[in-house]
């Protein structure tokens, strides 16, 4: 029997959650999960590391590898062949003070270090 999912703790959900390349028409898309945008969010645009992600997200750094190659990997499928960007789904649980609370080092969702 495999082991449930654990849910992924994240500040907020994404405001713009379509993204689509200007010229020709979009017959493909490809759709990224909520917590495959917060492994995104917190390593490449704050810069945390996989494991202060992992930290922030409650889940194993392994995990957050894991999530965050495969979102990678999608990103590149759109931005090389011109496929529409989705962000929807997965297994999260949103923070209920918003993105103010994350960006502070008591958020919420950290544990106490």
């Amino acid at each position: 029997m495999a082991r449930p999912k654990k849910c992924r703790k994240v500040c907020a959900l994404p405001s713009h959650t379509a993204f689509m390349p200007r010229q020709g028409t979009c017959r493909e898309q490809v759709v990224m999960s909520v917590d495959e945008y917060e492994t995104i969010r917190l390593i490449d645009l704050e810069e945390m590391t996989q494991e202060e992600c992992a930290r922030q997200m409650q889940i194993a750094r392994t995990t957050v590898q894991a999530i965050y190659i495969g979102a990678r990997k999608k990103l590149a499928d759109c931005i090389v062949h011109g496929k529409m960007l989705l962000i929807e789904g997965g297994d999260v649980e949103v923070c209920p003070k918003g993105k103010s609370c994350c960006t502070q080092r008591g958020c919420c969702h950290r544990e106490e270090e």
